[in-house]
Order: structure tokens, then C-alpha cells, then sequence
């Protein structure tokens, strides 16, 4: 009897730890598997949030509304010289102010470095392309979308404008801006869908994520802040 009890708990042994560890193997599997859906909610919630903000009050040239001011969001330089898609930006800008669309333009960006000047480029580039010199603002301190709407408001007195960004970033420019206090319209500009244009749809899901979890929560300060700069309501009264 003790060597047929014996030979039962070998044959449950090696029968019960095979299934043992396989069901170990699923029950991780299963929590991988979980965890994986939680940070896919987590990282793609908040671009729905942003894509739900932003896409009621996206509009184009030709049905823009009037607006005191046009801000252009930084977007890099060349050389120099604005990118291709600051630019591209720069121009649409240039086609509302031609419409009548706006009374100035407000133009945010980089110029943390002394060799590196975007609110200048962009100055350069739109009084070359026919807007006069005195309808343009100069924001030095746009470091980011958030910067530059919050800075566009409590330093600039912005509360009323039109958004210039690329189509996959207009609806966060849009939600930020509203969410510092200016009631903002966004003009999307396309793009051909090369490898600059995935890179930066990537990398706007993380954008989203700052925006709805840290920006729109929170409303931390600008890195950098400074006195109230009154050009704008001279040349852009409010309607």
C-alpha cells in the first residue's frame, strides 16, 4: 500500500507541477496582458481629450472669423531661417492677415540660446512676405505650446485669437489656449505624410499626455514670466 501511495503522489507530481506552471504562465500572461490595456488607455485617453477639446473650434482661412491677433507657434529654424514647417505656418498666418482675418501677429517661440532666434526668424520672414513691421508681436519666451498661450494672455493680454500650427497639433494648441483664458479659433495646416510628418504625430500623443495631465490640471506657471507688454492692444484692439 505505502509503495501504490508512493507511486500516486509521484504521478501526481509530475502531472500537478507542469499544470501548476502553466497556469502561473497564463495568470502573468493575463496581468500582462491587463497592464498593457491600462497603459494603452492611459497614454491615448488624453489625446481623445485633447482631439474632442480642440475639434469643435478648428476653421480655415477662407471661414476664419475676425480676431484681433493670429499667434504662430515656433516650430524650428534652418539655417537660420524658419523650417519648412514653421514656415508653412508663417504662411498661413500671412494669408489671414492678408484676409482681414487679423489686426497683428503674434509670433512665439525659442530664444533661450543667443545663437538661437525664432521669434526673430519669424519676424524676418512674414515682413519679407509683406506684413508690415509694426503688426508684428515678439513672444521670446514660447518654449512650448503651453508657454506660449499662457504667456500670450498674462503677458500680452490675449483673449481673443486664431491658432496657426500643423493639422496632428492644431485641436492641443486650440485646447491650451482656451484653457489659459483665450477664446482661440485653430487654423490647421497640412502636410504631406513623410517621415517628419509620423514623427511628429508620435510624438504629439506624448504632447497630449502633458497637456491634459500636467497643463490642464494643474496651470503651472511659464518657465518664464516678466512684465505685461501692451503692443498688442494697441494694435489689436478687443472687438
Amino acid at each position: 500500500m505505502r509503495a501504490v501511495r508512493g507511486w500516486i503522489h509521484r504521478l501526481w507530481s509530475a502531472l500537478w507541477r507542469p499544470l501548476r506552471g502553466a497556469l502561473r504562465r497564463r495568470r502573468g500572461q493575463r496581468r500582462l496582458f491587463q497592464l498593457s490595456c491600462l497603459a494603452a488607455l492611459a497614454v491615448l485617453v488624453p489625446t481623445a481629450v485633447v482631439w474632442w477639446q480642440g475639434g469643435a473650434r478648428l476653421t480655415t482661412v477662407a471661414d476664419a472669423p475676425r480676431e484681433p491677433v493670429v499667434v504662430v507657434f515656433g516650430a524650428g529654424l534652418d539655417g537660420g531661417r524658419p523650417s519648412p514647417y514653421l514656415a508653412h505656418r508663417l504662411d498661413a498666418a500671412i494669408a489671414l492677415y492678408r484676409a482681414g482675418k487679423a489686426d497683428a501677429v503674434l509670433v512665439s517661440g525659442d530664444n533661450s540660446r543667443v545663437t538661437y532666434d525664432e521669434p526673430d526668424a519669424m519676424r524676418d520672414y512674414l515682413i519679407a512676405h509683406g506684413v508690415p513691421a509694426n503688426r508684428v508681436v515678439r513672444d521670446y519666451a514660447g518654449l512650448n505650446t503651453w508657454d506660449s498661450c499662457a504667456r500670450a494672455h498674462r503677458i500680452f493680454g490675449v483673449t481673443r485669437a486664431l491658432l496657426v500650427n500643423q493639422e496632428y497639433a492644431i485641436r492641443r494648441a486650440v485646447a491650451l489656449c482656451r484653457t489659459a483664458g483665450i477664446d482661440a479659433w485653430g487654423v490647421g495646416v497640412p502636410e504631406p505624410h513623410d517621415a517628419t510628418w509620423d514623427y511628429g504625430a508620435v510624438r504629439e500623443i506624448a504632447s497630449a499626455d502633458k497637456a491634459v495631465l500636467i497643463d490642464e490640471l494643474f496651470h503651472p506657471d511659464p518657465h518664464l514670466l516678466g512684465p505685461r507688454v501692451t503692443t498688442l492692444a494697441t494694435l489689436a484692439p478687443k472687438p
